[in-house]
């Protein structure tokens, strides 16, 4: 429906011009012509050009002014659906979505067939997760624009989130009908075809997706994601030997993926323990130089062939000179008799290496001896070893053999500092975490984790001091990690802040943290439309998804418990108001020396 109020030619092609500048944001040379428009008597009042003056102050910062400007306009015109829209849009910029739906649904009331805001209708549905609004949304948009891509794509998508799978199939398979049959199937055509079949599995149509994947893989550029998802359809079909053929292609592209091998011993139907061991043997002999097939039959082994397998798996670790050794090895610990085993072959190595240079006392004759480094991370094993099992004394005697092997060793000093962390003590193990960022201060990870342990140790000042050397300069360490999204460094400052009954800080932290999930949750208003043209469909579905959970954070929980804990802390003992306390301890004192100056008087 036109304005209420229209414009004559000449005002009407400024008014085209203010627009031009809005959309190419010279949002200067736009008031220029909404001034124009404005100075004419006969349009002093004019809603839409009010509006749109109000939409480009707004984006030159003047807020105040830009409200009042629009709500002017939408009063002279309330017909207008260029005032509703222009309200509208700035309700969104300030994050009142639920206002803007509102407005863009007013504006439909007069311009039912307007594009523009139908999809930013759609935009703020999908974010609001509105998803029965946002559905009859793209159907209007279908309807309106049913050649456009994105138009078919996004009305399917919302069948899709609706879990109306049917309905879904059933518009993509119209959809493809449509496209023109070509050879040059490209990366857009192949996403859609992967998102199709992710809809075919999600309605339990397992037959379906696998004849599909088939019928459409010369078209799929994604080998890797077809050849797994082959592989999964066939094998939850029990069809196992078309899936072990696909997962061994898989292992042969990439045999350091521990999934593809466990996936691979579901297809061959193997249970027993032995016949595992065996497969894992033959495919150690394959790939000799791949991790998985020498570490996961740990899991299984049991007894002698336990000790066979890890002796040679550590002593390959402790030769190389792999830190993370330990970490590999700790998901053994939860069977007793592997820790005995492990912690008897350790010792073994200890004596041994300290007495020939070998593993073995056995191997005194064979062949040339063990790096000198060897012994010094059987040392650093055995303190990690130690430190799990909480024997902190015999963990520390092995950690200070260890330095006193080789003093310029960080991992040892960052150990030695977690042994008393696990001890609780907080401010031994900051010492030594302190220490470790001495001796290589250009190293950001270490720097990272010794602000963590001053944070643990209430050391708050030196923390921010220590991450000031790798943050922006002329700004504060705190601000720039602020700006960061640096959570672990908050989440500690908050937990130190509550310690040292700071709870007015502590609060601070926990609520920067909760705007920092806030601003992520809005930050996937920019993916709505990029997605959908990009035609990263599965990304998309699992971006909001994720957003839909992304409050469970253990980022979140932790300040969310934190700020709990200080608000009851507050509510059973109120902090007490020392101004207010002063002055009544002042009036009391003047009332007793009122009162002993009288009684002197009297006397």
């Amino acid at each position: 429906m036109p304005s209420s109020n229209p414009l004559p030619p000449k005002e009407n092609a400024l008014f085209k011009r203010i627009l031009r500048c809005y959309e190419q944001k010279q949002y200067k040379n736009g008031l220029k012509f909404a001034k124009q428009i404005l100075s004419n008597p006969k349009f002093t009042e004019h809603g839409e050009t009010l509006a749109m003056k109000g939409l480009t102050l707004n984006c030159l910062g003047r807020k105040e002014e830009a409200y009042e400007h629009v709500r002017r306009g939408l009063r002279n015109d309330l017909r207008s659906h260029v005032c509703w829209h222009v309200y509208g849009l700035l309700q969104r910029s300030d994050k009142k979505y639920d206002e803007a739906i509102k407005c863009y649904r007013n504006a439909l009331k007069w311009e039912k067939d307007n594009i523009q805001i139908l999809r930013d209708l759609s935009l703020l549905q999908i974010q609001m997760r509105d998803l029965e609004g946002y559905r009859d949304t793209r159907y209007q948009l279908l309807m309106l624009r049913p050649t456009q891509r994105a138009s078919w794509i996004g009305y399917a998508m919302s069948f899709h989130l609706l879990e109306d799978y049917k309905n879904a199939l059933n518009i993509l398979d119209e959809f493809l009908d449509q496209q023109q049959k070509a050879n040059n199937y490209d990366y857009e055509h192949s996403e859609l075809l992967l998102y199709q079949n992710l809809v075919i599995q999600e309605s339990g149509e397992l037959q379906h997706a696998l004849t599909h994947l088939e019928n459409s893989q010369d078209q799929i550029v994604d080998k890797l994601t077809l050849k797994e998802n082959l592989g999964d359809l066939n094998l939850r079909l029990e069809r196992y030997e078309k899936s072990a053929k696909y997962y061994e292609e898989l292992i042969r592209r990439n045999p350091e993926n521990t999934f593809y091998y466990k996936k691979l011993i579901e297809a061959k139907q193997l249970t027993e323990p032995d016949d595992i061991l065996e497969f894992y043997s033959e495919y150690a002999d394959i790939y000799p130089r791949a991790m998985p097939p020498q570490r996961l039959p740990l899991n299984i082994a049991t007894g002698d062939h336990f000790i066979k397998l890890v002796d040679k798996y550590l002593r390959k670790g402790l030769r190389k000179g792999v830190p993370p050794l330990f970490v590999d090895m700790r998901s053994l610990y939860s069977d007793k008799e592997k820790v005995v085993a492990i912690e008897d072959l350790m010792l073994q190595y200890a004596d041994a290496l300290k007495q020939i240079g070998k593993f073995s006392a056995s191997e005194v004759n064979n062949g040339p001896k063990e790096p000198a480094s060897a012994l010094l991370w059987v040392y650093y094993y055995l303190a990690q070893h130690c430190d799990f099992l909480n024997q902190t004394n015999r963990a520390l005697v092995y950690i200070d053999a260890a330095i006193e092997h080789t003093p310029t060793l960080i991992e040892l000093y960052v150990t030695k500092g977690r042994i008393y962390k696990h001890a609780g003590d907080p401010q031994e193990a900051y010492k030594w975490l302190d220490e470790a960022q001495g001796l290589d201060t250009a190293d950001r990870y270490i720097n990272s984790k010794c602000a963590k342990y001053m944070l643990r140790a209430n050391k708050v000042k030196e923390a921010e001091e220590t991450c000031a050397k790798f943050t922006r300069e002329g700004v504060s360490a705190m601000e720039n990690l602020n700006e960061m999204q640096c959570m672990w460094f908050q989440t500690e400052c908050a937990l130190a802040y509550q310690r040292l009954g700071k709870y007015g800080e502590a609060l601070k932290k926990c609520h920067e943290i909760d705007r920092h999930f806030s601003e992520i949750i809005e930050d996937q208003f920019d993916f709505h439309t990029y997605c959908m043209r990009k035609m990263t469909l599965r990304s998309y579905v699992g971006l909001l998804r994720l957003e839909d959970v992304l409050r469970g954070h253990p980022f979140y929980f932790k300040a969310a418990r934190c700020a709990i804990e200080v608000y009851l802390h507050l509510f059973d003992e109120p902090l007490k108001d020392e101004s207010a306390e002063q002055e009544l301890n002042t009036e009391i004192r003047t009332y007793l020396i009122a009162i002993s100056l009288w009684s002197c008087t009297t006397c």
